[in-house]
Protein backbone atom coordinates (compact mmCIF):
# COMPACT_ATOMS: atom_id res chain seq x y z
CA UNK A 1 0.00 0.00 0.00
CA UNK A 2 1.09 3.58 -0.62
CA UNK A 3 -0.21 7.10 0.00
CA UNK A 4 -2.90 6.76 -2.71
CA UNK A 5 -4.46 3.77 -0.97
CA UNK A 6 -4.46 5.56 2.37
CA UNK A 7 -6.05 8.65 0.83
CA UNK A 8 -8.89 6.51 -0.57
CA UNK A 9 -9.46 4.86 2.82
CA UNK A 10 -9.47 8.20 4.67
CA UNK A 11 -11.87 9.80 2.16
CA UNK A 12 -14.21 6.83 2.53
CA UNK A 13 -14.21 7.01 6.32
CA UNK A 14 -14.70 10.78 6.39
CA UNK A 15 -17.53 10.40 3.87
CA UNK A 16 -19.37 8.07 6.19
CA UNK A 17 -19.02 10.51 9.06
CA UNK A 18 -20.75 13.03 6.78
CA UNK A 19 -23.48 10.51 5.98
CA UNK A 20 -24.67 10.55 9.58
CA UNK A 21 -24.75 14.35 9.54
CA UNK A 22 -26.78 14.33 6.31
CA UNK A 23 -29.55 12.25 7.89
CA UNK A 24 -29.37 13.69 11.41
CA UNK A 25 -32.93 15.09 11.34
CA UNK A 26 -34.95 12.46 13.21
CA UNK A 27 -37.82 13.62 15.37
CA UNK A 28 -39.36 10.35 16.54
CA UNK A 29 -38.79 6.63 16.95
CA UNK A 30 -40.53 6.01 13.64
CA UNK A 31 -37.97 8.26 11.95
CA UNK A 32 -34.93 6.94 13.79
CA UNK A 33 -35.69 3.21 13.58
CA UNK A 34 -37.96 2.94 10.51
CA UNK A 35 -36.80 5.87 8.39
CA UNK A 36 -40.26 7.39 8.69
CA UNK A 37 -41.57 4.52 6.54
CA UNK A 38 -40.73 6.58 3.47
CA UNK A 39 -37.91 4.56 1.91
CA UNK A 40 -38.60 2.89 -1.43
CA UNK A 41 -38.14 -0.81 -2.06
CA UNK A 42 -34.86 -0.63 -4.05
CA UNK A 43 -32.58 0.89 -1.38
CA UNK A 44 -34.26 -1.31 1.23
CA UNK A 45 -33.52 -4.37 -0.92
CA UNK A 46 -29.87 -3.41 -1.36
CA UNK A 47 -29.60 -2.66 2.35
CA UNK A 48 -31.11 -6.04 3.27
CA UNK A 49 -28.73 -7.88 0.96
CA UNK A 50 -25.75 -5.84 2.18
CA UNK A 51 -26.45 -6.81 5.79
CA UNK A 52 -26.80 -10.50 4.92
CA UNK A 53 -24.07 -10.79 2.31
CA UNK A 54 -21.50 -8.18 3.23
CA UNK A 55 -19.02 -9.60 5.70
CA UNK A 56 -19.22 -13.12 4.38
CA UNK A 57 -19.56 -12.60 0.64
CA UNK A 58 -16.28 -10.82 0.07
CA UNK A 59 -13.96 -12.77 2.37
CA UNK A 60 -15.20 -16.03 3.75
CA UNK A 61 -17.54 -17.41 1.08
CA UNK A 62 -14.97 -17.19 -1.77
CA UNK A 63 -12.45 -18.80 0.59
CA UNK A 64 -14.87 -21.67 1.19
CA UNK A 65 -15.51 -22.10 -2.54
CA UNK A 66 -11.93 -21.86 -3.72
CA UNK A 67 -9.80 -23.24 -0.93
CA UNK A 68 -11.45 -24.88 2.06
CA UNK A 69 -11.42 -28.66 2.33
CA UNK A 70 -14.88 -29.94 1.45
CA UNK A 71 -15.80 -26.59 -0.11
CA UNK A 72 -16.60 -25.64 -3.70
CA UNK A 73 -19.66 -24.48 -5.61
CA UNK A 74 -21.91 -26.38 -3.24
CA UNK A 75 -21.98 -23.01 -1.46
CA UNK A 76 -24.71 -22.12 -3.96
CA UNK A 77 -27.06 -24.50 -2.18
CA UNK A 78 -27.24 -21.84 0.54
CA UNK A 79 -29.43 -19.89 -1.88
CA UNK A 80 -31.95 -22.60 -2.79
CA UNK A 81 -34.16 -22.01 0.23
CA UNK A 82 -34.33 -18.22 -0.23
CA UNK A 83 -37.15 -17.88 -2.82
CA UNK A 84 -39.24 -20.51 -0.98
CA UNK A 85 -38.80 -18.66 2.31
CA UNK A 86 -39.73 -15.35 0.66
CA UNK A 87 -42.93 -16.89 -0.71
CA UNK A 88 -43.92 -18.24 2.73
CA UNK A 89 -43.20 -14.95 4.51
CA UNK A 90 -44.97 -12.87 1.90
CA UNK A 91 -48.17 -14.85 2.23
CA UNK A 92 -48.34 -15.99 5.84
CA UNK A 93 -46.22 -13.85 8.18
CA UNK A 94 -45.16 -10.39 7.01
CA UNK A 95 -48.60 -8.89 6.17
CA UNK A 96 -49.69 -9.36 9.79
CA UNK A 97 -46.47 -7.90 11.20
CA UNK A 98 -46.48 -4.96 8.78
CA UNK A 99 -50.12 -4.02 9.41
CA UNK A 100 -49.57 -4.08 13.18
CA UNK A 101 -47.49 -0.86 12.96
CA UNK A 102 -44.80 -2.12 15.36
CA UNK A 103 -41.14 -1.02 15.54
CA UNK A 104 -39.71 -4.05 17.32
CA UNK A 105 -40.90 -7.21 15.61
CA UNK A 106 -40.98 -8.93 19.01
CA UNK A 107 -43.72 -6.54 20.16
CA UNK A 108 -46.16 -8.72 18.23
CA UNK A 109 -45.42 -11.64 20.55
CA UNK A 110 -46.60 -9.62 23.53
CA UNK A 111 -49.81 -8.69 21.76
CA UNK A 112 -50.44 -12.36 20.96
CA UNK A 113 -48.99 -14.08 24.06
CA UNK A 114 -47.69 -11.87 26.87
CA UNK A 115 -44.71 -9.77 27.93
CA UNK A 116 -42.65 -12.79 28.95
CA UNK A 117 -42.67 -14.20 25.41
CA UNK A 118 -41.63 -10.89 23.94
CA UNK A 119 -38.83 -10.32 26.44
CA UNK A 120 -37.55 -13.88 26.13
CA UNK A 121 -37.16 -13.71 22.34
CA UNK A 122 -35.86 -10.15 22.50
CA UNK A 123 -33.19 -11.18 24.99
CA UNK A 124 -32.18 -14.17 22.85
CA UNK A 125 -31.89 -11.90 19.80
CA UNK A 126 -29.76 -9.32 21.60
CA UNK A 127 -27.27 -11.86 22.92
CA UNK A 128 -26.96 -13.97 19.77
CA UNK A 129 -26.76 -11.01 17.36
CA UNK A 130 -24.24 -9.01 19.37
CA UNK A 131 -21.98 -12.06 19.81
CA UNK A 132 -22.18 -13.02 16.11
CA UNK A 133 -21.44 -9.44 15.04
CA UNK A 134 -18.52 -9.25 17.44
CA UNK A 135 -17.08 -12.44 15.92
CA UNK A 136 -17.42 -10.93 12.44
CA UNK A 137 -15.66 -7.65 13.37
CA UNK A 138 -12.98 -9.64 15.20
CA UNK A 139 -12.18 -11.72 12.14
CA UNK A 140 -12.21 -8.78 9.72
CA UNK A 141 -9.83 -6.87 12.01
CA UNK A 142 -7.49 -9.87 12.19
CA UNK A 143 -7.42 -10.08 8.41
CA UNK A 144 -6.62 -6.36 8.06
CA UNK A 145 -3.86 -6.77 10.64
CA UNK A 146 -2.37 -9.75 8.82
CA UNK A 147 -2.42 -8.24 5.34
CA UNK A 148 -1.82 -4.49 5.70
CA UNK A 149 -0.17 -4.54 9.16
CA UNK A 150 -2.90 -2.37 10.69
CA UNK A 151 -2.92 -3.18 14.40
CA UNK A 152 -5.87 -5.28 15.49
CA UNK A 153 -7.16 -2.80 18.04
CA UNK A 154 -6.88 0.08 15.55
CA UNK A 155 -8.87 -1.90 12.96
CA UNK A 156 -11.61 -2.65 15.48
CA UNK A 157 -11.78 0.96 16.62
CA UNK A 158 -11.85 2.39 13.08
CA UNK A 159 -14.63 0.02 12.01
CA UNK A 160 -16.52 0.49 15.27
CA UNK A 161 -16.21 4.20 15.94
CA UNK A 162 -17.02 5.36 12.39
CA UNK A 163 -20.02 3.02 12.28
CA UNK A 164 -21.30 4.13 15.67
CA UNK A 165 -20.99 7.82 14.78
CA UNK A 166 -23.05 7.68 11.59
CA UNK A 167 -25.55 5.23 13.11
CA UNK A 168 -25.86 7.48 16.19
CA UNK A 169 -26.59 10.55 14.08
CA UNK A 170 -28.64 9.26 11.17
CA UNK A 171 -30.53 6.23 12.47
CA UNK A 172 -32.12 3.86 9.97
CA UNK A 173 -31.91 6.28 7.05
CA UNK A 174 -28.13 6.53 7.45
CA UNK A 175 -27.89 2.75 7.84
CA UNK A 176 -29.94 2.07 4.71
CA UNK A 177 -28.13 4.53 2.45
CA UNK A 178 -24.80 3.54 3.96
CA UNK A 179 -25.61 -0.06 3.05
CA UNK A 180 -26.46 0.98 -0.50
CA UNK A 181 -23.04 2.62 -0.87
CA UNK A 182 -21.28 -0.31 0.78
CA UNK A 183 -23.12 -2.83 -1.37
CA UNK A 184 -22.03 -0.94 -4.49
CA UNK A 185 -18.40 -0.87 -3.31
CA UNK A 186 -18.59 -4.55 -2.44
CA UNK A 187 -19.90 -5.53 -5.87
CA UNK A 188 -17.26 -3.34 -7.54
CA UNK A 189 -14.63 -5.12 -5.47
CA UNK A 190 -15.84 -8.53 -6.62
CA UNK A 191 -15.77 -7.46 -10.28
CA UNK A 192 -12.24 -6.06 -9.86
CA UNK A 193 -11.03 -9.30 -8.27
CA UNK A 194 -12.60 -11.33 -11.08
CA UNK A 195 -10.98 -9.16 -13.75
CA UNK A 196 -7.48 -9.34 -12.27
CA UNK A 197 -7.90 -13.02 -11.38
CA UNK A 198 -8.76 -13.99 -14.95
CA UNK A 199 -5.93 -11.78 -16.19
CA UNK A 200 -3.32 -13.45 -13.96
CA UNK A 201 -4.54 -16.90 -15.03
CA UNK A 202 -4.22 -16.00 -18.72
CA UNK A 203 -7.89 -15.71 -19.54
CA UNK A 204 -11.12 -17.66 -19.14
CA UNK A 205 -9.91 -20.61 -21.24
CA UNK A 206 -6.90 -21.08 -18.98
CA UNK A 207 -9.14 -20.90 -15.94
CA UNK A 208 -11.47 -23.57 -17.32
CA UNK A 209 -8.51 -25.81 -18.17
CA UNK A 210 -7.04 -25.62 -14.66
CA UNK A 211 -10.04 -25.30 -12.31
CA UNK A 212 -10.39 -28.09 -9.74
CA UNK A 213 -13.18 -30.29 -11.12
CA UNK A 214 -14.07 -31.48 -7.62
CA UNK A 215 -15.13 -27.94 -6.72
CA UNK A 216 -17.59 -27.26 -9.52
CA UNK A 217 -20.37 -29.63 -8.41
CA UNK A 218 -23.07 -27.66 -6.62
CA UNK A 219 -25.83 -30.21 -5.97
CA UNK A 220 -25.51 -33.55 -4.21
CA UNK A 221 -28.78 -35.41 -3.64
CA UNK A 222 -27.05 -38.23 -1.73
CA UNK A 223 -25.86 -36.15 1.23
CA UNK A 224 -28.53 -35.89 3.91
CA UNK A 225 -26.40 -34.37 6.65
CA UNK A 226 -27.07 -37.07 9.25
CA UNK A 227 -23.61 -38.68 9.19
CA UNK A 228 -21.53 -35.57 9.58
CA UNK A 229 -19.11 -36.71 12.30
CA UNK A 230 -16.18 -36.82 9.85
CA UNK A 231 -16.98 -33.35 8.52
CA UNK A 232 -17.54 -34.55 4.94
CA UNK A 233 -21.28 -35.13 4.77
CA UNK A 234 -22.51 -31.56 4.89
CA UNK A 235 -23.77 -29.46 2.04
CA UNK A 236 -26.26 -31.83 0.46
CA UNK A 237 -29.40 -30.78 -1.36
CA UNK A 238 -31.91 -31.80 1.32
CA UNK A 239 -30.41 -30.17 4.42
CA UNK A 240 -29.65 -26.99 2.47
CA UNK A 241 -33.16 -26.64 1.01
CA UNK A 242 -35.14 -27.72 4.07
CA UNK A 243 -32.84 -26.24 6.69
CA UNK A 244 -32.29 -23.20 4.49
CA UNK A 245 -36.03 -22.59 4.21
CA UNK A 246 -36.34 -22.36 8.00
CA UNK A 247 -33.14 -20.32 8.36
CA UNK A 248 -34.13 -17.67 5.82
CA UNK A 249 -37.76 -17.55 6.87
CA UNK A 250 -36.55 -16.80 10.39
CA UNK A 251 -33.81 -14.41 9.32
CA UNK A 252 -35.89 -12.26 6.99
CA UNK A 253 -39.14 -12.50 8.91
CA UNK A 254 -38.23 -12.51 12.61
CA UNK A 255 -34.65 -11.23 12.96
CA UNK A 256 -34.86 -7.53 13.82
CA UNK A 257 -31.86 -6.65 11.62
CA UNK A 258 -33.88 -7.69 8.56
CA UNK A 259 -37.51 -7.34 9.65
CA UNK A 260 -36.83 -3.71 10.62
CA UNK A 261 -36.20 -2.99 6.95
CA UNK A 262 -39.40 -4.74 5.97
CA UNK A 263 -41.32 -2.74 8.55
CA UNK A 264 -39.71 0.42 7.08
CA UNK A 265 -41.45 -0.10 3.73
CA UNK A 266 -43.72 2.75 2.71
CA UNK A 267 -46.59 0.42 1.72
CA UNK A 268 -47.57 -3.23 1.32
CA UNK A 269 -46.87 -2.81 -2.38
CA UNK A 270 -43.29 -1.77 -1.60
CA UNK A 271 -42.98 -4.63 0.86
CA UNK A 272 -43.98 -7.06 -1.89
CA UNK A 273 -41.35 -5.60 -4.24
CA UNK A 274 -38.75 -5.76 -1.49
CA UNK A 275 -39.43 -9.45 -0.84
CA UNK A 276 -39.41 -10.27 -4.54
CA UNK A 277 -36.10 -8.45 -5.01
CA UNK A 278 -34.52 -10.39 -2.14
CA UNK A 279 -35.86 -13.65 -3.53
CA UNK A 280 -34.67 -13.02 -7.10
CA UNK A 281 -31.44 -10.98 -6.84
CA UNK A 282 -29.47 -12.89 -4.24
CA UNK A 283 -28.61 -15.88 -6.44
CA UNK A 284 -26.89 -13.93 -9.27
CA UNK A 285 -24.85 -11.99 -6.72
CA UNK A 286 -23.88 -15.17 -4.87
CA UNK A 287 -22.98 -16.93 -8.13
CA UNK A 288 -20.65 -14.02 -8.96
CA UNK A 289 -18.64 -14.18 -5.76
CA UNK A 290 -18.58 -18.00 -5.88
CA UNK A 291 -16.98 -17.82 -9.33
CA UNK A 292 -14.53 -15.30 -7.87
CA UNK A 293 -13.65 -17.88 -5.23
CA UNK A 294 -13.04 -20.52 -7.89
CA UNK A 295 -10.85 -18.15 -9.91
CA UNK A 296 -8.71 -17.13 -6.93
CA UNK A 297 -8.46 -20.72 -5.69
CA UNK A 298 -7.31 -21.85 -9.13
CA UNK A 299 -4.75 -19.05 -9.27
CA UNK A 300 -3.44 -20.07 -5.84
CA UNK A 301 -2.86 -23.62 -7.07
CA UNK A 302 -1.05 -22.35 -10.18
CA UNK A 303 1.15 -19.67 -8.60
CA UNK A 304 3.74 -20.78 -6.05
CA UNK A 305 4.40 -17.13 -5.20
CA UNK A 306 0.77 -16.71 -4.17
CA UNK A 307 1.00 -19.84 -2.02
CA UNK A 308 4.25 -18.70 -0.40
CA UNK A 309 2.92 -15.24 0.44
CA UNK A 310 -0.30 -16.64 1.89
CA UNK A 311 1.65 -19.17 3.97
CA UNK A 312 4.02 -16.44 5.12
CA UNK A 313 1.16 -14.21 6.27
CA UNK A 314 -0.50 -17.14 8.02
CA UNK A 315 2.63 -18.26 9.84
CA UNK A 316 3.37 -14.70 10.95
CA UNK A 317 -0.10 -14.49 12.50
CA UNK A 318 -0.78 -18.13 13.35
CA UNK A 319 -1.55 -17.45 17.00
CA UNK A 320 -4.55 -15.32 16.03
CA UNK A 321 -5.49 -16.82 12.65
CA UNK A 322 -5.34 -20.51 13.58
CA UNK A 323 -8.18 -22.32 11.80
CA UNK A 324 -8.87 -19.35 9.50
CA UNK A 325 -6.11 -19.68 6.91
CA UNK A 326 -8.65 -19.94 4.08
CA UNK A 327 -10.03 -16.51 4.98
CA UNK A 328 -6.72 -14.98 3.85
CA UNK A 329 -7.32 -15.93 0.19
CA UNK A 330 -8.97 -12.67 -0.93
CA UNK A 331 -6.93 -10.18 1.18
CA UNK A 332 -3.57 -11.70 0.18
CA UNK A 333 -4.65 -11.70 -3.48
CA UNK A 334 -5.49 -7.99 -3.18
CA UNK A 335 -2.10 -7.11 -1.71
CA UNK A 336 -0.09 -9.29 -4.12
CA UNK A 337 -1.75 -8.70 -7.49
CA UNK A 338 -3.63 -5.40 -7.49
CA UNK A 339 -2.09 -1.99 -8.25
CA UNK A 340 -2.02 0.85 -5.76
CA UNK A 341 -5.24 2.80 -5.70
CA UNK A 342 -7.19 -0.34 -6.53
CA UNK A 343 -5.80 -1.87 -3.34
CA UNK A 344 -7.27 1.07 -1.42
CA UNK A 345 -10.68 0.49 -3.03
CA UNK A 346 -10.59 -3.20 -2.08
CA UNK A 347 -9.52 -2.52 1.50
CA UNK A 348 -12.46 -0.12 1.65
CA UNK A 349 -14.64 -2.99 0.42
CA UNK A 350 -13.44 -5.14 3.33
CA UNK A 351 -14.19 -2.33 5.77
CA UNK A 352 -17.57 -1.82 4.11
CA UNK A 353 -18.33 -5.48 4.66
CA UNK A 354 -17.80 -5.15 8.39
CA UNK A 355 -19.38 -1.71 8.78
CA UNK A 356 -22.58 -2.64 6.96
CA UNK A 357 -23.27 -5.57 9.27
CA UNK A 358 -22.27 -3.65 12.39
CA UNK A 359 -24.43 -0.60 11.59
CA UNK A 360 -27.50 -2.74 10.99
CA UNK A 361 -26.90 -4.65 14.21
CA UNK A 362 -26.41 -1.51 16.29
CA UNK A 363 -29.59 0.12 14.98
CA UNK A 364 -31.68 -3.02 15.41
CA UNK A 365 -30.40 -3.81 18.90
CA UNK A 366 -31.13 -0.21 19.91
CA UNK A 367 -34.67 -0.47 18.54
CA UNK A 368 -35.35 -3.72 20.36
CA UNK A 369 -33.95 -2.49 23.68
CA UNK A 370 -35.85 0.78 23.39
CA UNK A 371 -39.19 -0.72 22.42
CA UNK A 372 -39.08 -3.93 24.45
CA UNK A 373 -37.41 -2.77 27.64
CA UNK A 374 -37.03 1.02 28.13
CA UNK A 375 -40.59 1.94 27.04
CA UNK A 376 -41.91 -0.67 29.47
CA UNK A 377 -40.66 1.46 32.34
CA UNK A 378 -41.14 4.86 30.68
CA UNK A 379 -44.31 4.47 28.58
CA UNK A 380 -45.15 8.16 28.42
CA UNK A 381 -41.82 9.67 27.39
CA UNK A 382 -41.84 12.41 24.78
CA UNK A 383 -40.19 12.25 21.39
CA UNK A 384 -37.15 14.25 22.49
CA UNK A 385 -36.44 11.94 25.41
CA UNK A 386 -37.12 8.91 23.21
CA UNK A 387 -34.54 10.10 20.70
CA UNK A 388 -31.95 10.76 23.42
CA UNK A 389 -32.34 7.27 24.84
CA UNK A 390 -32.28 5.72 21.35
CA UNK A 391 -29.01 7.42 20.42
CA UNK A 392 -27.39 6.46 23.72
CA UNK A 393 -28.47 2.86 23.18
CA UNK A 394 -26.86 2.84 19.74
CA UNK A 395 -23.56 3.79 21.40
CA UNK A 396 -24.08 1.18 24.12
CA UNK A 397 -24.70 -1.67 21.68
CA UNK A 398 -21.84 -0.57 19.47
CA UNK A 399 -19.54 -0.85 22.47
CA UNK A 400 -20.99 -4.27 23.36
CA UNK A 401 -20.30 -5.59 19.85
CA UNK A 402 -16.77 -4.19 19.97
CA UNK A 403 -16.27 -5.80 23.38
CA UNK A 404 -17.12 -9.19 21.87
CA UNK A 405 -14.82 -8.37 18.95
CA UNK A 406 -11.88 -7.76 21.30
CA UNK A 407 -12.54 -10.88 23.35
CA UNK A 408 -13.84 -13.31 20.73
CA UNK A 409 -10.70 -15.44 21.24
CA UNK A 410 -9.77 -18.42 19.12
CA UNK A 411 -12.58 -19.66 16.91
CA UNK A 412 -12.38 -22.59 14.56
CA UNK A 413 -13.32 -22.59 10.88
CA UNK A 414 -14.12 -19.76 8.52
CA UNK A 415 -16.06 -16.85 10.01
CA UNK A 416 -19.17 -17.65 7.99
CA UNK A 417 -19.42 -21.11 9.52
CA UNK A 418 -19.05 -19.75 13.05
CA UNK A 419 -21.67 -17.03 12.59
CA UNK A 420 -24.16 -19.38 10.96
CA UNK A 421 -23.74 -21.98 13.70
CA UNK A 422 -24.46 -19.39 16.39
CA UNK A 423 -27.52 -18.19 14.48
CA UNK A 424 -28.82 -21.67 13.69
CA UNK A 425 -29.15 -22.48 17.38
CA UNK A 426 -31.79 -19.76 17.74
CA UNK A 427 -33.40 -19.20 14.33
CA UNK A 428 -35.68 -22.26 14.32
CA UNK A 429 -37.22 -21.67 17.78
CA UNK A 430 -37.68 -17.94 17.09
CA UNK A 431 -39.45 -18.66 13.79
CA UNK A 432 -41.62 -21.20 15.61
CA UNK A 433 -42.72 -18.51 18.08
CA UNK A 434 -44.08 -16.35 15.25
CA UNK A 435 -45.68 -19.30 13.46
CA UNK A 436 -47.46 -20.20 16.71
CA UNK A 437 -48.48 -16.58 17.27
CA UNK A 438 -49.86 -15.94 13.79
CA UNK A 439 -50.98 -19.30 12.46
CA UNK A 440 -52.38 -21.08 15.54
CA UNK A 441 -55.38 -20.20 17.71
CA UNK A 442 -54.96 -22.23 20.89
CA UNK A 443 -51.29 -21.72 21.79
CA UNK A 444 -50.89 -19.72 24.99
CA UNK A 445 -47.90 -17.88 26.45
CA UNK A 446 -46.76 -20.64 28.82
CA UNK A 447 -46.77 -23.21 26.02
CA UNK A 448 -44.88 -20.88 23.68
CA UNK A 449 -42.22 -20.03 26.26
CA UNK A 450 -41.60 -23.65 27.25
CA UNK A 451 -41.44 -24.58 23.57
CA UNK A 452 -38.90 -21.83 22.78
CA UNK A 453 -36.59 -22.78 25.64
CA UNK A 454 -36.89 -26.49 24.75
CA UNK A 455 -36.08 -25.78 21.10
CA UNK A 456 -32.95 -23.77 21.92
CA UNK A 457 -31.74 -26.34 24.46
CA UNK A 458 -32.37 -29.11 21.93
CA UNK A 459 -30.19 -27.34 19.35
CA UNK A 460 -27.43 -26.76 21.90
CA UNK A 461 -27.57 -30.47 22.73
CA UNK A 462 -27.19 -31.31 19.02
CA UNK A 463 -24.20 -28.94 18.76
CA UNK A 464 -22.43 -30.42 21.78
CA UNK A 465 -23.29 -34.10 21.60
CA UNK A 466 -24.62 -35.04 18.16
CA UNK A 467 -22.00 -33.91 15.61
CA UNK A 468 -23.43 -36.40 13.10
CA UNK A 469 -26.27 -33.97 12.39
CA UNK A 470 -25.17 -31.15 10.08
CA UNK A 471 -25.85 -27.78 11.72
CA UNK A 472 -28.09 -26.55 8.91
CA UNK A 473 -30.69 -29.05 10.17
CA UNK A 474 -30.81 -27.27 13.52
CA UNK A 475 -32.98 -24.55 11.96
CA UNK A 476 -35.67 -27.03 10.97
CA UNK A 477 -35.39 -29.37 13.96
CA UNK A 478 -35.38 -26.54 16.51
CA UNK A 479 -38.48 -25.05 14.91
CA UNK A 480 -40.36 -28.36 14.86
CA UNK A 481 -39.42 -29.22 18.46
CA UNK A 482 -40.58 -25.78 19.62
CA UNK A 483 -43.93 -26.07 17.81
CA UNK A 484 -44.63 -29.61 19.03
CA UNK A 485 -43.81 -28.90 22.67
CA UNK A 486 -45.65 -25.56 22.65
CA UNK A 487 -48.80 -27.19 21.24
CA UNK A 488 -48.54 -30.14 23.65
CA UNK A 489 -48.24 -27.83 26.67
CA UNK A 490 -51.02 -25.53 25.42
CA UNK A 491 -53.43 -28.42 24.91
CA UNK A 492 -52.50 -30.06 28.23
CA UNK A 493 -52.27 -27.06 30.55
CA UNK A 494 -55.34 -24.86 30.30
CA UNK A 495 -54.59 -21.15 30.21
CA UNK A 496 -56.28 -18.08 28.81
CA UNK A 497 -55.39 -17.55 25.17
CA UNK A 498 -54.86 -13.98 23.95
CA UNK A 499 -56.08 -13.66 20.37
CA UNK A 500 -53.78 -10.72 19.69
CA UNK A 501 -54.08 -8.58 16.57
CA UNK A 502 -55.97 -9.41 13.42
CA UNK A 503 -54.15 -11.92 11.24
CA UNK A 504 -53.65 -10.64 7.70
CA UNK A 505 -52.93 -12.92 4.75
CA UNK A 506 -51.70 -11.80 1.36
CA UNK A 507 -53.15 -13.56 -1.64
CA UNK A 508 -49.99 -13.39 -3.71
CA UNK A 509 -50.52 -16.25 -6.14
CA UNK A 510 -48.56 -14.51 -8.87
CA UNK A 511 -45.58 -13.73 -6.61
CA UNK A 512 -45.57 -17.23 -5.10
CA UNK A 513 -45.64 -18.78 -8.58
CA UNK A 514 -42.71 -16.59 -9.67
CA UNK A 515 -40.65 -17.42 -6.58
CA UNK A 516 -41.34 -21.17 -6.78
CA UNK A 517 -40.57 -21.11 -10.51
CA UNK A 518 -37.34 -19.25 -9.76
CA UNK A 519 -36.39 -21.95 -7.26
CA UNK A 520 -36.71 -24.51 -10.07
CA UNK A 521 -34.62 -22.30 -12.39
CA UNK A 522 -31.72 -21.84 -9.95
CA UNK A 523 -31.82 -25.55 -9.08
CA UNK A 524 -31.45 -26.39 -12.78
CA UNK A 525 -28.66 -23.82 -13.09
CA UNK A 526 -26.78 -25.47 -10.23
CA UNK A 527 -27.23 -28.91 -11.78
CA UNK A 528 -25.88 -27.67 -15.12
CA UNK A 529 -22.76 -26.02 -13.66
CA UNK A 530 -20.40 -28.98 -14.25
CA UNK A 531 -21.28 -29.06 -17.96
CA UNK A 532 -20.74 -25.29 -18.20
CA UNK A 533 -17.24 -25.51 -16.68
CA UNK A 534 -16.37 -28.47 -18.88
Amino acid sequence: MNYLDYIIIVVYLVGFLGLGFLFKENSSGGDYFLGGRKTSWLPLSLSAMATQLSAISFISAPAFVGLKDGGGMQWLTYELGVPLAMAFLLVAVLPTLYKSGIVSVYEYLEKRFDASSRLLISFVFQISRSVATGVMVYTMALILQATIQLDFWISVLIIGVITMVYSFQGGMKAVIWGDVIQMSILFLGIIICLFYGFSELGGIDSFLANVDQDRITAIDFDKWGFSNADGNDEFGFWPMVIGGFFLYASYYGTDQTQSQRLLSSSSMSNLKKLMMANGLLRFPFTLTYCIMGLVLGTLLMQDLGFQDQMESVYQANISSLEGKKADLLVPVFIIKYLPNGVIGILIVAIMSAAMSTLSSTVNSLSAVTMEDFVKRFKPNMGDKQYMSYSRLLSIFWGLVCLFFAFFAGNIEGTVIEVINKISSVFYGPILAAFILAILTKRTHALGANIGIVAGVLFNIYLWLYVPQIFWFWWNALGCLVTILIALAVSYTVKRTVNEGLEVVYYSGKKEVAILVGYFVIILCACLLLPSVFN
